[in-house]
C-alpha cells in the first residue's frame, strides 16, 4: 500500500492539470497520478483539434462559460512561460446563409456577456480580407482564440509537478480497478499493479469517467455516449485557401458543432470533424468494435432517445464519415472553390459527451462528489482551454485555498 496525500485519476490534461495546481500551492504535499496509459494525454486530449477556444458559444454563467474565459488567460499564461508552441491567430464564424443571421447576432450577445474583448461583425468583402476563399453573407471575428500543442502542455505541467516535490509520482499502465472508502475517510484505490491510499481522490477519467464513479458508487444519472470524429487533412495544394481558423454557425437543432478548418501549430490544416455514434469508447477507426462498449451504450434509454430526436441529422453524419464527396460537400459550405484533390483522409478523435436518461446531451461541465472521491463526469470541449480553471474549481470545492 502506497500512501499519498492527493491521488488523481487520469492522464489527461484535466487531471495532470488538477495535479499540478494542487502541487503548486501544497510543495510538500505528495500526489500520485495514476494513468492506464503507457502515456499521458492519449485520448481527448491528445486527439482534439488543438484549439484554443474563446468561450463565446457558451451559455453566460455556465462553469463552461466561467472556466473557459479564465482557463484560457491562464493557459495562455502557462505557454508562454513553459515555452509551449501556441498562436493566438483569431478565427471567423462564418454564416454561409441568411437564415443563420440570427444565431450570428445571438452568438455574439453570448461573446459580449461572458466577457470577450475585440469581437468585430465582418460583411462579404471584410471576410475575403481576412479568410480569401470563404464566401460568407456575414462572420464574427473573434481574436481571444488560437491553436496550441496540448500534449506538450499537459507533459510540461506533469514535468512541475515531480519538479516541484519529487516524491511526486505520475505513474503510467496503472489502469484502476477499484476505489474503496475506508471508516477512517481516507480511500483505497487498487490498480491492476498495486493500491494506493489519500485522503482526497479526483477522478478526470473522461471516456471512462461514469465506470470510475460506479466503481465508487456513484448513480450519476447519465452516461459516457462516444462520438467518433473524423477529420480530413488539407493537402499541400490546398493548404493556402485556409488562413487560420474557419467555423461555421452552429446548427441549433444539432448538438455538435459542424465541420470546420483548422490551422495546426506544426504546420498543415485539419478539417472536420463529424459526429458519429461510436461503437467503442476508444475507437479511432470507422470499423472499431468493443461488445462491452456497445452493450454499454445501446442498453441505454438516453442513446435511443438521442438517436429518434436526431437521427436525420445522424444519417447524414454516417454519410460523411463514409463518402469523401459528402465530406467536401459540407466543407464546400465555407469554402466553395474547395475540390476532392484539396483534402486526404486523416485521424479520428472521440468526444466523451455525457447523455442523460432523457437523451440529451450534458451541455455544462459536471463534477460530482462520490463516497470516496470527486469526479469529473463531463468534461467534453472546451476542456482542453479550460482545464486549469477547472482544477480551480475542484479544489475549491474540496476546500483548497491556494494563490499561484
Amino acid at each position: 500500500m502506497q500512501k499519498y496525500d492527493l491521488i488523481v485519476i487520469g492522464g489527461g490534461i484535466v487531471g495532470i492539470a488538477t495535479a499540478y495546481k494542487w502541487q503548486l500551492t501544497n510543495p510538500n504535499s505528495r500526489v500520485v497520478v495514476l494513468e492506464k496509459e503507457g502515456a499521458l494525454a492519449r485520448h481527448q486530449t491528445g486527439r482534439n483539434s488543438g484549439v484554443i477556444h474563446s468561450g463565446i458559444y457558451y451559455k453566460p454563467g455556465s462553469l463552461k462559460a466561467k472556466t473557459c474565459f479564465d482557463g484560457y488567460a491562464q493557459l495562455v499564461e502557462f505557454a508562454k512561460e513553459h515555452n509551449v508552441a501556441h498562436d493566438i491567430c483569431g478565427k471567423v464564424i462564418v454564416a454561409t446563409d441568411e437564415s443563420e443571421l440570427p444565431q450570428i447576432d445571438a452568438i455574439l450577445q453570448k461573446g459580449k456577456e461572458n466577457g470577450l474583448d475585440g469581437l468585430k461583425i465582418l460583411g462579404p468583402d471584410e471576410i475575403r480580407e481576412v479568410e480569401p476563399e470563404v464566401n460568407g453573407v456575414k462572420a464574427i471575428f473573434v481574436p481571444q482564440t488560437g491553436i496550441i500543442d496540448y500534449v506538450d502542455f499537459t507533459n510540461k505541467m506533469a514535468a512541475r509537478i515531480t519538479n516541484i516535490q519529487k516524491d511526486s509520482a505520475i505513474l503510467k499502465g496503472f489502469n484502476v480497478v477499484r476505489i474503496r472508502n475506508k471508516p477512517s475517510g481516507t480511500t483505497i484505490v487498487k490498480s491492476e499493479r498495486g493500491e494506493f491510499e489519500a485522503p482526497i481522490v479526483i477522478a478526470c477519467g473522461g471516456l471512462e469517467s461514469d465506470r470510475l464513479a460506479k466503481l465508487d458508487g456513484v448513480d450519476a444519472g447519465m452516461k459516457i455516449v462516444p462520438f467518433r470524429g473524423d477529420y480530413y487533412d488539407l493537402t499541400p495544394q490546398g493548404q493556402h485557401k485556409v488562413k487560420n481558423l474557419i467555423y461555421p454557425v452552429p446548427n441549433p437543432e444539432f448538438p455538435f458543432l459542424g465541420v470546420h478548418f483548422t490551422r495546426m501549430i506544426h504546420g498543415g490544416v485539419e478539417c472536420g470533424p463529424n459526429a458519429v455514434f461510436s461503437f467503442k469508447r476508444e475507437g479511432y477507426d470507422k470499423t472499431s468494435f468493443s461488445i462491452k462498449d456497445s452493450f454499454d451504450a445501446l442498453t441505454y434509454g438516453g442513446t435511443w432517445k438521442l438517436f429518434k430526436t436526431h437521427w436525420k441529422h445522424g444519417m447524414g453524419e454516417y454519410e460523411r464519415a463514409f463518402s469523401k464527396a459528402k465530406f467536401l460537400q459540407a466543407l464546400q459550405k465555407l469554402i466553395p472553390g474547395l475540390t476532392d484533390s484539396d483534402i486526404t483522409p486523416a485521424r479520428a478523435g472521440v468526444r466523451a459527451q455525457a447523455l442523460s436518461n432523457d437523451g440529451k446531451l450534458v451541455d455544462d461541465f459536471v463534477i460530482q462528489k462520490g463516497n470516496g472521491a470527486i469526479h469529473v463526469l463531463n468534461a467534453p470541449s472546451p476542456a482542453a482551454t479550460a482545464s486549469l480553471a477547472i482544477a480551480d474549481e475542484i479544489l475549491n470545492r474540496i476546500g483548497t485555498n491556494y494563490n499561484e
